[in-house]
């Protein structure tokens, strides 16, 4: 995976099993995980893949967060999940922007990320978002398996779009929710 967070706010406890390796447990991300959150990012930076964002920025937006942690406090997975309010005079509804969307190396193949999304996506949901936006240096196959697809980023929250590098030549997707 390369870019990048039940139906209630609250997440269930749910288990998710790797073969050899240990299992781990979907949570609310807090301040706390900062330091774990960007060192699971820091090789999707060096990749290209991800933006670098400061370790006070991970602790600020803490509360975005979604992780996948093992029972020994590894953070194996992250997703972050921004809530836009609705700009009426720009006919857009409430939104929400994926991001920072990574999955530890050794648990890319075996559904974490599909997981770790799909409680985004109820995340969104339960917060009365009306659709969300991603961006990814990649080709976001699994944002396309669960509904995304290309869109315009005029479109999305005027502050986010207006965020975005053009160098990176990110595709921009969304899905209606």
């Amino acid at each position: 995976m390369t870019t990048a967070t039940p139906r209630q706010a609250t997440l269930s406890p749910r288990v998710l099993d790797s073969p050899g390796l240990p299992p781990v447990s979907l949570r609310p991300a807090r301040p706390e995980d900062a330091a774990a959150l960007a060192e699971l990012s820091r090789p999707f930076v060096r990749a290209g893949a991800l933006r670098e964002r400061p370790l006070s920025l991970y602790a600020r937006q803490a509360a975005d967060f979604l992780v996948a942690e093992t029972p020994g406090g590894t953070v194996d997975g992250c997703i972050g999940l921004a809530a836009h309010a609705a700009d009426a005079s720009a006919g857009r509804p409430a939104a929400g922007v994926l991001y920072n969307f990574c999955v530890a190396g050794r648990r890319q193949g075996c559904g974490m990320g599909a997981r770790l999304l799909n409680a985004a996506l109820a995340r969104a949901r339960s917060r009365s978002l009306r659709s969300l936006f991603t961006a990814t240096t990649g080709e976001g196959h699994l944002f396309l398996r669960h509904g995304f697809a290309p869109a315009s980023a005029s479109l999305a929250p005027a502050a986010w779009a207006q965020s975005l590098d053009p160098r990176r030549n990110a595709l921009i997707l969304a899905r209606a929710l």
